[in-house]
């Protein structure tokens, strides 16, 4: 069983969806869960965590409002990260040169700082006829031996 740390970047509730359909996936599958729907960099770096971060992109590429500070005090910050897993999930629109801008950044932000990903991005667009929420929690049960 591991501890997962749900951290969200969203501006119109799309990807908090997704994080509480993920938190009910993970719990299902026996791991404990905290969902950070407002997230404070100093309250998710604790040991052994694994960090499901699920963020949309808004705008010309920016980060959500409610993950902006969690990203920079994560860019700043001169704590050891190594031993960060995560995951990540991107909400988009592949109409726009952007898609999933924001995810992608923090995949090379925590991979810059020494954390490990432990499953590939997993990008979704909302352009097209899709259940993200389905498809999150089908990524996570698809790689439940990873976790």
């Amino acid at each position: 069983m591991s501890s997962f740390q749900i951290i969200v970047g969203s501006m119109l509730g799309g990807s908090e969806y997704v994080a509480e359909a993920c938190e009910e996936t993970l719990l299902a599958l026996n791991h404990q869960t905290t969902l950070h729907l407002q997230p404070k960099f100093e309250q998710i770096i604790t040991d052994n965590q694994t960090w499901l971060i699920c963020t949309s992109t808004h705008g010309a590429g920016d980060f959500p409002d409610n993950i902006q500070k969690f990203v920079k005090d994560l860019t700043n910050s001169t704590i050891d990260l190594s031993p960060v897993k995560f995951m990540i999930i991107g909400l988009g629109d592949s109409n726009y040169d952007t898609f999933c801008k924001a995810a992608k950044e923090l995949q090379k932000l925590l991979l810059s700082r020494g954390c490990h990903e432990i499953v590939v991005i997993k990008t979704l667009d909302m352009s097209e006829e899709i259940d993200p929420e389905d498809l999150a929690q089908r990524w996570l049960t698809d790689n439940k031996d990873l976790l």
